[in-house]
């Protein structure tokens, strides 16, 4: 299970595994605060990407997408992330206002996406010994 919740919301015991997926500290949060388990800030938009959407130069949409593609480019940082979702519940933190419409949201998905591409694989059908028409 992969969860998003704002940096500001109460830590609960079945938030699982917390990890800041910001590339900055969120404001007015001191460190003390603010319990995680990681930061990992590389997983983070890219500043260029960030700063196109928070102006308003980019729609969430292509907000998304862009995002996607710098996830593809960069595998290494998402990764590990899919092994600790696997073993249990993983809470993706972020600072945004817009709880619907932020980079922890997209992540999520294209982590539950690549849960869903390695989850068990089915052998293909058989047909040793069958007759095909």
């Amino acid at each position: 299970m992969i969860l998003c919740k704002r940096a500001y919301e109460q830590t609960q015991a079945s938030d699982g595994y917390r990890v800041l997926v910001d590339r900055l500290w969120p404001r007015n949060c001191r460190k003390v605060q603010l319990p995680l388990d990681d930061w990992m800030a590389d997983l983070a938009p890219s500043t260029a990407l960030r700063r196109s959407f928070k102006s308003g130069e980019l729609d969430f949409n292509a907000f998304s997408q862009a995002y996607r593609k710098e996830l593809t480019a960069h595998p290494e940082h998402w990764w590990p992330l899919l092994e600790i979702a696997e073993r249990g519940p993983l809470t993706l933190i972020y600072a945004a206002r817009d709880e619907h419409a932020n980079n922890a949201r997209v992540l999520a998905e294209w982590l539950e996406e690549e849960l869903e591409r390695r989850g068990a694989q089915s052998s293909p059908t058989c047909y040793a010994g069958e007759r095909l028409s």
